[in-house]
């Protein structure tokens, strides 16, 4: 009784036994009770103490609670009620008040060891699973919430557990379809922990149709207008889709990109957006990002970016970035996000260069951008956006550079002065007192230089008009003032960023430009101040300075084609010699690569910086000088004799590399002039196949005649047989004997028509003949022409078949005409046997006249059946002339394949020698070059190896 009121909460006589003592009584009790009841009591009062005895119950009843679960299941309350102490021992989040200040580090190490005894047995974790199934609310919601407190302590161990479950992450994806809003969001909640940093269990998640039920859930929350649910499904997709290649071909193929446009529909009205609003949205973007960063591989990126232009995603991202009354850091991250959806997607870029804002006039978005980024007053990570926005828009795009620097050149500058263009804010950029800004716009001019020698040139006509009754002068020679003055200007920020910028932009402009390298050299102030800065002995700080001054007068001398005489590559290289030294020289040029910022800019295009002083290096600058600095040092140390050879041997590459091009030209001409002659053959092959059932059309016709003919002939077969019992009293009149005599005309006129038929068929033979015989005496000739004689030869073999057939219905037809002859002499008979009895009428005129009649209708019928025996032997004809006019076309059409031919052989065998001389002199240049000393890359043999290739492939082609 004592014990019971201790736990009741009732008064007690005796002595109050302790925590532990109450707790290890209640373990009993859980363990030895038989009735359900009181072990249900007991584990009610194991829950209420599992906070304040976190510890205690831990130790002395975890065991008993697993029992329970394990034995107990038929009872929902008790367990709930174990699941839930189970949470408030392994979980960390202890109510506030609760809370003291010296117990943080050991909160967590009992969170983790608790979990590591509980996992141990992974048949726990299975068992865990398995209540989670469950629908009453009063099992699964514990369930969850113990499950999530697991994987926060243990993550990566429960992962695996859960990984080999059976259906273990299927019953887990069953959560999200609840009805029970409380059990749906902390299933969310649950897969986040779940998903973090597994990449086998995120496709899982995925397939499980995850997208689709979370896009559901955060529209049916009201997308960014909702609540802390739609900013743990954001976090979720995040996890599902962040470094997951297949996922996000999945997401992209499931057309759920369509679904997310509806997220950045911001009403007019911007003003007092809630703090819940501006997190989901900030989410949502950070989304987008995640499907076209630029750290995915290059197709899916490109695919999910077309993807978003198509669906009007990016329209809509541009209306934000264009609105009013949006917050700062939604406007920041959304010019980041616009900035990787159109990064090297031309359409994109394009579409970006057309939009405009809400002004009056209205002017391109570009510049607007550009306003906020020369714009001093504007905050730091907004300027750094949209420079990274402006490095996008230009990446890979010769286009939009074209623009930007077009906007500078004088034949396009506004005289009116009434709008203000990007090439205008970049030049006063470059120029302000703000160093920030000078840097910004140094390096935003030199993405619009970069990888395009042809703009490199054009900027050199750039003149500015620095004060008024001076002469202008160009852009190359004011930034080399500004960066020669120094300290001298009065600047806000750092004085080393300013002139950072400016050799940033010199050094790719200058880059592989010839030209502009002659240009800078033409100023005698250069060369001197380059070298002075180099030797100086200065503080760190300016070290960043003279590694980018060596790095200059580098590319001076590497890109240098000797057309200035006091400035030729020897007399640089004697120069640094005297004045600063090789191996100082060197060490200048290694402290770029060396700094920590440059390390820092070369991990990721965008740039990110703690703040404006560490704005130092651009991520594309760091390629360029990954791909300088040892061409340079190898150059620093050439002889002027390698030099020249070094130079003759380039020459001598770029000749081969010319002549090898224009041979590739030749042959891929070549190889579309045998296309169209397969086109015409097959065309004329098809053209017979018409003539070839024209004829088999017209054959059938025939066979109908010929069975007309067989009755009319048996139907007067009879009527002879009935004339010939009464030839005593048959009579012929003198119509009669006319008709006669017309059939033996017309026999006549079809038996010349038969001979002449004749006669035109044994022509055709005989070219049939020539063909065959000339084709027989080709058969010798390369296989590159095989296809074209084959192709003519078989298309002769069937013109032959056909006049055969022609020849064998002539025959049929010869053969009809012999029958009507026959027929014809019958008749006369007849006409010869009824002469003398033509007197004796009388008894059978009756019967005469009937005879008559029939006779008469019956020659009817065998004149209309010759006059269309003669259309048809007119048609047969006509068809036989467009024959013998298709076999000769076929013969000029041999004749000049086969010249073709012959030249084509001919053509080749001079590119071959040609070929093989070149490679011989390559080869002989290559082992000179490797005698100097001189490395030799294998692009040039892979070229030849690929010509080889090619022609293999042409004559490949040709024997096909």
């Amino acid at each position: 009784m004592n014990f019971l009121r201790g736990v009741m909460g009732g008064p007690s006589a005796g002595p109050q036994p302790s925590g532990a003592e109450t707790i290890q009584k209640l373990c009993d009790r859980v363990a030895s009770s038989t009735l359900l009841d009181d072990r249900r009591d007991a584990v009610r009062a194991l829950k209420s103490l599992s906070k304040k005895y976190r510890l205690e119950v831990g130790i002395h009843a975890m065991e008993h609670l697993i029992h329970v679960l394990q034995t107990d299941r038929s009872d929902s309350e008790i367990i709930g009620y174990a699941l839930d102490t189970l949470y408030n021992v392994i979980s960390n989040d202890l109510e506030e008040e609760e809370q003291e200040e010296n117990l943080p580090k050991q909160v967590d190490n009992l969170g983790s060891q608790f979990t590591e005894i509980f996992i141990k047995q992974q048949e726990n974790v299975t068992l865990l699973l398995t209540l989670v199934e469950e629908f009453d609310f009063h099992v699964r919601w514990p369930g969850v919430k113990l499950l999530t407190s697991l994987l926060k302590q243990q993550g990566p161990q429960v992962q695996q557990i859960i990984l080999v479950s059976p259906m273990g992450v299927s019953r887990l994806m069953d959560l999200l379809a609840d009805s029970r809003e409380v059990i749906r969001n902390d299933g969310v909640l649950l897969l986040q922990q779940l998903t973090k940093s597994n990449a086998a269990i995120q496709k899982i998640v995925a397939f499980e149709n995850a997208f689709e039920r979370l896009l559901d859930i955060i529209t049916e929350e009201g997308n960014s207008d909702g609540g802390i649910v739609v900013e743990d499904c954001l976090l979720l997709l995040q996890n599902l889709l962040k470094n997951n290649n297949s996922n996000q071909n999945f997401f992209k193929e499931g057309s759920y990109i369509q679904r997310m446009k509806p997220w950045f529909e911001v009403g007019d009205d911007n003003c007092g957006w809630s703090a819940q609003k501006v997190t989901n949205l900030h989410l949502m973007l950070q989304l987008v990002r995640v499907l076209v960063s630029p750290t995915n591989p290059p197709g899916a990126t490109s695919s999910c970016q077309k993807a978003m232009f198509h669906c009007g995603l990016l329209e809509q991202l541009c209306t934000i970035l264009m609105a009013t009354g949006v917050p700062a850091d939604i406007l920041t991250e959304t010019i980041n996000t616009v900035s990787e959806v159109i990064r090297g997607c031309q359409m994109n870029q394009d579409y970006f260069a057309s939009v405009n804002a809400p002004s009056n006039p209205p002017r391109p978005a570009i510049v607007v951008l550009l306003m906020s980024m020369v714009n001093e007053r504007q905050p730091f990570v907004l300027r750094c956006a949209v420079l990274y926005c402006f490095q996008c828009f230009l990446y890979k795009n010769q286009k939009g550079q074209g623009e930007i620097v077009s906007t500078l050149l004088p034949s396009t500058i506004d005289a009116t002065g009434n709008s203000v263009s990007a090439g205008q804010l970049l030049c006063g950029g470059l120029f302000s007192t703000d160093s920030l800004s000078n840097w910004c716009a140094a390096v935003a001019l030199a993405h619009a230089l970069q990888e395009n020698a042809t703009l490199k040139e054009q900027l050199l006509r750039v003149q500015l008009a620095t004060s008024i009754g001076n002469p202008p002068v160009s852009l190359l020679q004011q930034c080399t003032n500004i960066l020669s003055q120094g300290d001298k200007i009065d600047r806000r920020g750092s004085k080393v960023q300013t002139r950072v910028g400016l050799l940033m932009l010199l050094c790719t402009w200058l880059s592989n430009c010839s030209i502009a390298v002659t240009h800078f050299l033409h100023n005698p102030a250069n060369i001197p101040f380059l070298t002075g800065q180099i030797a100086e002995n200065l503080g760190e700080e300016e070290q960043l300075v003279q590694g980018l001054c060596a790095l200059l007068l580098g590319i001076s001398i590497y890109y240098n084609d000797n057309s200035l005489e006091n400035y030729r590559k020897e007399k640089l290289k004697q120069l640094i010699e005297k004045r600063i030294g090789r191996e100082n020289f060197i060490e200048k040029l290694g402290f770029i690569s060396k700094h920590e910022l440059y390390s820092r800019a070369a991990q990721k295009p965008q740039p990110s910086f703690s703040s404006p002083d560490h704005m130092m290096f651009d991520h594309e600058f760091t390629k360029l000088v990954k791909e300088l600095e040892g061409v340079i040092s190898k150059a620093i140390y050439k002889s002027s004799e390698e030099d020249k050879k070094e130079e003759e041997v380039k020459k001598t590459l770029e000749q081969h590399d010319n002549i090898v091009t224009h041979y590739k030209k030749v042959i891929r001409e070549q190889d579309q002039e045998l296309e169209e002659l397969k086109q015409r053959i097959n065309t004329l092959t098809s053209q017979n196949e018409q003539l070839q059932a024209t004829v088999t059309q017209q054959v059938s016709q025939i066979q109908q005649h010929k069975d007309q003919y067989n009755l009319l002939k048996v139907q007067l077969g009879k009527d002879t047989q009935h004339h010939n019992s009464h030839s005593d009293t048959f009579q012929m009149n003198g119509i009669q004997v006319e008709e006669v005599s017309k059939l033996k005309e017309e026999l006549e006129e079809w038996k010349n028509k038969h001979e002449l038929l004749q006669g035109q068929l044994r022509e055709k033979d005989s070219v049939i003949e020539k063909l065959k015989s000339s084709q027989l005496e080709m058969g010798t000739t390369e296989q590159s022409s095989q296809t074209s004689k084959s192709g003519g030869l078989e298309h002769n073999n069937e013109l032959q078949k056909e006049l055969e057939m022609l020849r064998s219905q002539i025959q049929l037809q010869s053969a009809e005409i012999s029958k009507l002859q026959i027929e014809n002499q019958k008749l006369q008979v007849m006409n010869t046997t009824a002469d003398p009895v033509f007197g004796d009428g009388g008894a059978t005129a009756a019967n005469n006249s009937e005879l008559e009649g029939r006779l008469q209708q019956e020659i009817r019928e065998l004149k209309s059946e010759v006059k269309a025996l003669s259309e048809e032997k007119e048609s047969l004809k006509q068809h036989l002339d467009s024959s013998s006019s298709t076999v000769a076309i076929l013969q000029d059409e041999k004749s000049k394949l086969q010249q073709e031919v012959a030249e084509s052989k001919k053509e080749q065998d001079d590119l071959l020698v040609l070929l093989a001389d070149q490679d011989q002199k390559l080869s002989a240049l290559k082992i000179k070059l490797k005698d100097l000393g001189v490395p030799v890359e294998d692009e040039d043999d892979i070229e030849s190896g690929d010509q080889g290739d090619e022609d293999e492939e042409g004559d490949e082609e040709e024997q096909d």
